[in-house]
């Protein structure tokens, strides 16, 4: 007779399934995803995972949640430092720089990867909602303590695609010696702000 599942066993062998997918995932993408690839790493059955997702694009969703999440609680935790608003905003770049390269299969996942009817997974459509407030509650504040003049959602979005763009050609290997990733960010941001009215700040 099999052994009754508890909610803790559900819960830590869907972490561990979540786990052993963003890997697959990152790896071989959604097309090259299998039920049965992720059931053998783990070292179950094949139907095994049907008994906590339904299907594949069930377990990618769940997949970036997990890491629009975990990215989110990254940036919060930089924002509620002590300091002043130029001194969290450093954080919150920090943290989503250390985030992107320090677990690059996650980011891409959440940035890269799209999905057939992604609104259908509520998890995911606020896990990702949540992370993307994160660009613009730093911004905030800084126009709140007057270093920035405009409109925070849309400066928000302008120094997270400065900032992103700039990951992913690190990812890639395409920034050289000559412009390498500090330098370019830093240029960038600097150039940004003072497009937004950020007085010179030394």
């Amino acid at each position: 007779m099999p052994r009754v599942l508890t909610e803790t066993d559900l819960a830590d062998f869907r972490e561990k399934l979540i786990t052993a997918a963003t890997r697959i995932f990152a790896e071989k993408g959604r097309e090259g995803f299998t039920m049965r690839e992720v059931a053998g790493e783990l070292g179950v059955s094949a139907m095994t995972p049907y008994r906590y997702f339904k299907d594949k694009d069930e377990i990618l969703a769940a997949v970036r949640a997990n890491a629009f999440n975990r990215f989110a609680d990254a940036l919060e935790a930089a924002f509620g430092a002590e300091g002043n608003a130029v001194a969290r905003a450093r954080k919150v770049g920090e943290a989503y720089i250390t985030f992107a390269f320090g677990d690059s299969a996650s980011y891409r996942l959440m940035f890269d990867l799209s999905q057939p009817e992604e609104k259908t997974y509520p998890a995911l459509v606020q896990a990702a909602a949540r992370a993307r407030k994160t660009m613009t509650d730093y911004v905030r504040q800084l126009v709140a303590e007057g270093m920035l003049k405009g409109d925070p959602v849309l400066m928000g979005h302008v120094f997270w695609a400065a900032l992103h763009g700039a990951v992913v050609l690190q990812l890639a290997g395409k920034l050289g010696e000559e412009c390498d990733f500090p330098t370019v960010t830093e240029e960038a941001f600097r150039a940004i702000g003072a497009g937004f009215g950020r007085p010179r700040v030394n």
